[in-house]
């Protein structure tokens, strides 16, 4: 089981489908506050279906939290950045590995980052194209940690 974690997400259709994913591939969700939606919205449910009601969710209050609840396990913490070269598919991903991903419209705090920088990973991208859609991200990482693991 991989650990999807959301620090302040902004677009409800996109954390639904991301809790969708969990539930898909048996991983937990953490969403950290604060969020710009209600968890209970009707877009937050739409997009995750029925499996909403299925998913591992943990709500942390707010960063500091979270990060004092694992801080034995932050070695195993891995940040999806535009702020990096390193590609997701060059670390090598374990079961209970902590994937996070920020906001739609600012991504994770540097702060945050630069406490396991080495572990900062990108998404490859055409020149063209400044990032991909939240949930479209998730899975694509989130599926090559399952990849290695399986």
């Amino acid at each position: 089981m991989f650990n999807i974690v959301l620090v302040s997400p902004e677009i409800p259709q996109n954390t639904g489908s991301i809790g969708r994913i969990c539930v898909n591939t048996d991983s937990r969700l953490h969403i950290i506050r604060p969020i710009s939606f209600d968890l209970s919205e009707k877009a937050v449910r739409r997009a995750g279906m029925d499996y909403w009601k299925l998913l591992d969710l943990v709500v942390w209050e707010n960063l500091d939290d979270f990060l004092k609840a694992y801080e034995n396990q932050s070695d195993r913490f891995f940040f999806a950045t535009t702020k990096t070269n390193q590609p997701y598919f060059q670390v090598a991903l374990q079961d209970g590995d902590f994937l996070f991903f920020g906001a739609e419209s600012k991504g994770l705090p540097m702060e945050l980052m630069q406490k396991k920088s080495d572990n900062m990973i990108t998404i490859p991208m055409g020149k063209n194209g400044r990032s991909l859609n939240l949930s479209v991200a998730v899975g694509i990482v989130l599926y090559e940690g399952i990849r290695q693991t399986f």
